[in-house]
């Protein structure tokens, strides 16, 4: 009879250090929703509740996928997988991905009833981009097509992290669309897909090894780290490209208090050699991306 994983062991899976990237897109979303004067709070909440879900759905995903394709293994340098370490079976997680995705699709179609009572092709839309965001977090590693094993993990991650998450809850405050909200998220998709670069930058061999073929490895370590560099710059670039177009007092700029802490582990990464090391700036790199979105938020409604 299989053992049921402890509370910890569950807790572990979930990856939580993850999700002060994903609510990143939503604090961005909502709080340019506020500033521009239209935003609902039981909006705001359900879409905070289905981008953590479907977060941690990706990341069960991923622990079962790579897990399935031979990926996890003692050569891997980041922290032990669930199912790798024996913690949770490969028939558990992939029942726990079962579940979460229900629950991704209750609370999702939940928001879009709350958002878009009146607007039914809109709901069909977004219900449409809700059944996309399933699947994605699913195929990043399940199944023989796993696009996260062909170089498209940064692509899908840009497009649900950033545009999709910030743009797509702006829509349901607001239930309009402005072009320059464009540039805000792709500060956010930025910074996201630096943090699934550091990622693959940490496992690089071991990807190589296991036939993974992520952006980074087809890059190589170096090419890696000036890609990294462009995703950083980029996304404090674009940022500061809205605040140029809506500035009226300095408290717009409170965001460029993380910009330093960004340069100085961009140095550090830079200066790594021991690609193990990198694993602390994934959790650094997801922190400051929540602080970026509060600040970015707070500097415009202060």
């Amino acid at each position: 009879m299989t053992k049921s994983p402890s509370f910890s062991s569950w807790i572990k899976a979930f990856r939580l250090r993850t999700l002060p990237l994903a609510i990143s897109s939503i604090i961005m979303g909502s709080g340019l929703a506020v500033f521009f004067g239209s935003y609902s709070w039981t909006v705001i909440f359900l879409a905070a509740l289905t981008t953590i879900l479907l977060q941690i759905l990706s990341n069960l995903a991923n622990d079962y996928g790579d897990f399935q394709k031979g990926t996890d293994n003692v050569h891997r340098l980041g922290p032990e997988r669930a199912v790798q370490s024996g913690e949770i079976s490969a028939r558990q997680m992939k029942t726990a991905v079962i579940v979460f995705a229900s629950l991704s699709l209750f609370a999702g179609v939940w928001l879009l009833y709350a958002a878009l009572k009146e607007q039914f092709l809109m709901a069909i839309v977004f219900f449409a981009l809700g059944i996309a965001a399933i699947v994605a977090a699913v195929k990043y590693t399940v199944g023989k097509n796993a696009y996260g094993y062909s170089g498209l993990g940064d692509l899908f991650v840009f497009l649900f992290f950033g545009l999709t998450g910030v743009i797509g809850t702006y829509y349901l405050n607001a239930l309009s669309i402005s072009w320059d909200v464009l540039l805000p998220a792709t500060s956010v998709g930025l910074l996201s897909t630096g943090m699934l670069n550091l990622n693959n930058m940490r496992d690089i061999d071991n990807d190589i090894k296991s036939g993974k073929h992520t952006l980074a490895s087809k890059l190589g370590l170096r090419k890696a780290k000036y890609y990294h560099t462009f995703l950083v710059v980029g996304a404090i670039l674009a940022a500061l490209l809205f605040i140029g177009l809506h500035y009226s007092l300095p408290w717009n700029l409170l965001f460029l208090i993380v910009v330093p802490l960004l340069f100085s582990d961009l140095y550090t990464i830079w200066k790594t050699t021991n690609q193990q090391k990198l694993d602390p700036f994934l959790k650094r790199l997801a922190l400051s991306t929540l602080v970026f979105s509060i600040l970015f938020v707070l500097g415009l409604l202060l």
